[in-house]
């Protein structure tokens, strides 16, 4: 017998109070392509429109193409070099990966106005508040080192020395963040999007096999066969392409672009449209670095993005210079997005005021925690001896730690009433979402096991967590299913929202909100999944240790 499902609340408690905690956040939309007013009416035919998504268009684009900085670039060319056209397919199925978590993180930041962070501290406690978001400041810290690594090694193939590229990167990232305005900043970062378009005719110069490219993208496979190396370098790519930074920024960044529900429609749209175009850099990139070593010894022989450059420059120096213009415009626009997701964080932790709509003398903690953060980080990238192959090496085994718990946190949150009322998950998005967590646990603990014992075989790895994982999900179901059964206990059934009041339904205050209740099941998974988090950051801290 289940539970009859609960009474709808009455049409007018749809319009309710917002939970945003910065008034910075409520105002007219101030994008880079346009405008839109509180008060403005957005009906009309398909002229109103296009203006309307011109006005939305960023957030989505800017976390996507985000994406492809630094190690990005540094892992697709790694799977172009090494492995040719081959694992164009590994990016065709990271699309739906990338639109179904963003689009939950976008529902979030428009139906919620309160930033991921502080969502999961006071809907999960303190514990896991604290785990996730330092997780997410250390691991943060070592991708903008990362990023500036990349500017190092991009200049540098201009005669640029780290000691004035690094420094210069710096203050220009300080600068386009710092100016008081969120219009300002987001036209800058469109602006370095507009040129990381370079890598179309840089694919279309070298000399692409169409059908070869086509039929690697629809037929799975590895040439030379599946090694443990092969499925190393796919876990990479999917890490590298489904980062947690972007859920951060992707939710504060909404909140401070003042998107509300009435346009998710548009914002869906814009997150769309950045999936698609960061997949087409990525299989530009693999392109561009199968073409670099074709029918050289260097073929399967990678060493860093700067090798591919000089590989490219034996073709046209013209090529060689444009693949060092994409590196350094990618590790910049990681470095701006990532460093701001780490100070929404940290303004969403500590209950400051943090929006790109204030002025440096308005939020001062704010903006100096960025400043902070990007001073360090190139610091350290200068220091001379600095150990940056184990900054890389770390940032991937610490992404594959945080990203399963940021993905369940995310599905909990997106499926918790008070949170976002008629705005929850479908079923079937739900049973998508799960499977998608279960693919990047077992990517996750083959990262982080071939990371901790170098020599151990990563298909086997692979194989058998994946084997665990279904075990243990069927297991689970199984098991609850009985105790419902015996107990005599109904099936809890969510309550249901009218859908005419969606687009003005906001989540009430967070003092307002009732408490979490668990089920025995996710207290029983969330309980596993802290024993995985604290068992891999213990070995992850020796392996540096042992490393260092």
């Amino acid at each position: 017998m289940t539970e009859q499902p609960r009474e709808a609340p009455p049409a007018r408690q749809l319009a309710q109070p917002s939970a945003v905690l910065d008034e910075a956040h409520l105002g007219d939309i101030e994008g880079a392509l346009g405008r839109i007013k509180v008060d403005q009416e957005h009906h009309g035919g398909l002229r109103r429109r296009l203006v309307t998504f011109l006005a939305i268009v960023g957030p989505g684009l800017i976390v996507m193409v985000g994406d492809n900085d630094a190690g990005g670039v540094s892992t697709y060319a790694q799977a172009g070099q090494n492995y040719g056209y081959s694992l164009l397919w590994v990016l065709l199925l990271l699309i739906p990966v990338l639109i179904v978590n963003q689009e939950m993180v976008v529902r979030l930041g428009a139906v919620t106005g309160v930033g991921h962070a502080r969502l999961i501290i006071e809907r999960f406690g303190r514990f896991w508040g604290a785990f996730s978001v330092g997780d997410l400041f250390v691991l943060n810290f070592l991708t903008i080192a990362t990023e500036f690594i990349g500017v190092s090694l991009a200049l540098r193939y201009f005669g640029v020395s780290p000691y004035i590229s690094v420094p210069a990167t710096a203050v220009l990232l300080v600068g386009i963040t710092t100016s008081g305005s969120f219009r300002r900043w987001e036209r800058v970062m469109l602006g370095f999007i507009a040129l990381s378009l370079l890598l179309i005719p840089l694919a279309l110069l070298s000399g692409p096999h169409y059908g070869s490219v086509f039929s690697h993208f629809v037929v799975p496979g590895v040439q030379g066969g599946v090694s443990s190396d092969a499925v190393l370098l796919i876990i990479a790519i999917v890490g590298t392409t489904v980062a947690p930074w972007q859920l951060f920024f992707q939710q504060s960044n909404v909140i401070d672009k003042r998107i509300t529900p009435r346009f998710m429609g548009y914002e869906r749209a814009d997150t769309t449209l950045g999936s698609l175009v960061v997949v087409g850099g990525a299989a530009a990139l693999v392109i561009v670095a199968s073409y670099a070593v074709r029918g050289t010894a260097l073929a399967g022989h990678f060493t860093d993005a700067l090798g591919v450059a000089h590989a490219l420059q034996h073709h046209s120096s013209v090529l060689g210079a444009i693949f060092c213009v994409v590196l350094l415009d990618a590790s910049i626009i990681g470095a701006a997005a990532v460093t701001l997701s780490t100070s929404y964080a940290f303004g969403d932790v500590f209950g400051l005021k943090h929006s790109l709509h204030r002025t440096f003398r308005e939020a001062r903690p704010f903006y100096a925690s960025y400043t902070a953060v990007v001073v360090l980080a190139a610091g350290m990238v200068l220091i001379p001896g600095a150990p940056l192959g184990l900054i890389t090496t770390g940032v991937q085994a610490l992404a594959g730690v945080l990203l399963p718990s940021a993905s369940v946190f995310l599905l909990l949150l997106c499926n918790d009433p008070e949170v976002l009322g008629p705005w929850v998950n479908a079923r079937w998005l739900n049973i998508l979402a799960s499977v998608i967590i279960g693919i990047l646990l077992m990517l996750s603990g083959t990262l982080m096991a071939t990371t901790l014992f170098p020599h151990i075989n990563a298909e086997q790895v692979a194989l058998w967590l994946f084997g665990a994982l279904a075990a243990g999900f069927a297991a689970i179901g199984i098991g609850l299913r009985i105790i419902r059964v015996r107990s005599g206990r109904p099936a809890t059934v969510p309550p249901r929202f009218p859908r005419e009041g969606r687009s003005s339904w906001r989540m009430p205050p967070l003092t307002l909100l009732k408490p979490v209740t668990w089920s025995p099941g996710t207290r029983l998974g969330m309980m596993c999944l802290r024993g995985y988090l604290v068992v891999s950051v213990v070995l992850l801290a020796v392996k540096a240790a042992q490393l260092g």
